[in-house]
């Protein structure tokens, strides 16, 4: 088609002038110039900014993108139970892979899975039977000891230092009106009883699912990896291969730090503890190590609850040296346990992580502080291998603001 006939088609008028200078050009050249006089030809829009094109295609990509992400926590939240059952699967061959691989090098590596997974188990047990048993052999001091403590705080609200003085009778009034909300409220108190009695057979559930797929996570992972690659495109495998290594050092870095780190912390506060003479320090140190896996929320409830125990006991005392000791091995926890047991497995900024905690429990509770983390980590780490950046600027590649003149028109 001569470009005559393109004109009469489009709508313009060339003069020869015009004609002759596009007859030397590209043909690029001559779309460009063809769109500036009609841009209905190519599609392409003049009449809007460059910023606002821009900005509006970062708009409907992000849309896209949140819409997507939306959709994933809706699909989840249907089957909840069966997510909380492989992430906690995943949990579970995360920390005794290496047991698993190490006996594998001497047995079957279905058995060395058996032994793996049985030696997990007797460790919780152990642990819990230890806890229990410590609790029943201290009961009635226990008892005792908490009666007189308490006594002691209410001698020290009605005749200590405080501003405000509470007397023993206010403390009867708070107590009648709380058994009176409970007449009152029984009802519900029983549904939410009844409520709290599913959601413990629905954890049972979970935990029985979990253990079921770490055996096969644990003793044929690999095949199963295998078979999900075949199902994928050729050209894509490569791209998955390394955004699962990559989710997976993270994760399973991420998971067995946090193990190490929060069998640390048991340890330091049960030698602590008992250094101080608090009661039930075992069970304690138990709810010490649990609330290491909540990022910021477990250590300041392990604490506050550790110093109750110990005001009740032994006095006030007793429980602002306990805070500070659980503050002081928090702090350890953070500035060298962290880094040293972690690595650059899990490079999040503290910034980021209480903004994902803090997200994550809003929108699913203690549940979401737990998973919010890992999760995350496992994201950046994913989108951190993929991506392609361009060589970074050294700071002399950056003028100073200060010598910087104005660009002259």
């Amino acid at each position: 088609m001569t470009e005559q006939e393109a004109a009469s088609l489009t709508g313009t008028e060339r003069s020869p002038a015009s004609t002759r200078h596009l007859a030397g050009t590209s043909p690029a050249a001559r779309r460009v110039a063809g769109a500036r006089r009609n841009p209905s030809v190519v599609g392409y829009e003049q009449t809007a900014p460059h910023w606002l094109r821009v900005i509006a295609g970062m708009s409907w990509r992000l849309l896209v993108v949140t819409a997507a992400i939306v959709v994933v926590f809706y699909a989840t939240s249907r089957v909840q139970l069966v997510f909380i059952a492989v992430f906690i699967a995943l949990v579970f061959t995360a920390v005794l892979r290496p047991v698993v691989d190490a006996l594998a090098r001497i047995m079957p590596r279905g058995l060395a899975t058996a032994f793996a997974l049985l030696l997990g188990v007797l460790v919780l047990v152990g642990m819990l039977t230890y806890v229990a048993y410590s609790v029943a052999g201290q009961w009635e001091s226990l008892s005792r000891q908490f009666t007189d403590g308490i006594d002691d705080i209410i001698s020290f609200l009605e005749d200590g230092p405080l501003p405000v003085t509470i007397t023993n009778d206010q403390i009867n009034d708070w107590i009648n009106e709380g058994r009176d909300w409970v007449v009152q409220h029984g009802g519900e108190v029983a549904s939410q009883a009844a409520a709290s009695a599913g959601s413990v057979v629905q954890v049972f559930g979970a935990l029985a699912l979990a253990t079921f797929c770490s055996v096969f996570f644990l003793a044929r992972g690999r095949e199963i990896w295998l078979w999900f690659l075949n199902q994928l495109p050729a050209r894509t495998r490569e791209s998955w291969q390394t955004a699962a290594g990559a989710g997976w050092y993270t994760f399973s870095g991420y998971t067995r730090g946090t193990v190490i780190i929060a069998l640390s912390d048991g340890a330091l506060a049960f030698i602590v503890l008992l250094l101080l003479k608090v009661p039930l320090a075992a069970p304690l140190a138990v709810l010490v190590l649990i609330g290491a896996f909540i990022p910021l929320i477990g250590a300041p409830a392990a604490m506050i609850i550790a110093m109750v125990v110990a005001l009740a006991a032994n006095g006030p005392l007793s429980a602002l040296l306990v805070g500070v000791a659980i503050a002081l091995i928090g702090q350890f926890e953070g500035h060298i346990l962290q880094p040293l047991v972690m690595g650059r497995q899990v490079s999040l900024h503290p910034v980021v992580i209480a903004l994902v905690v803090t997200g994550g429990t809003i929108t699913a509770g203690i549940l979401g502080a737990v998973i919010s983390v890992p999760l995350v980590a496992v994201a950046w780490a994913v989108f951190s291998k993929l991506r392609r950046l361009d060589p970074p600027l050294e700071i002399t590649d950056v003028p100073d603001p200060a010598e910087m003149t104005p660009v002259e028109e």
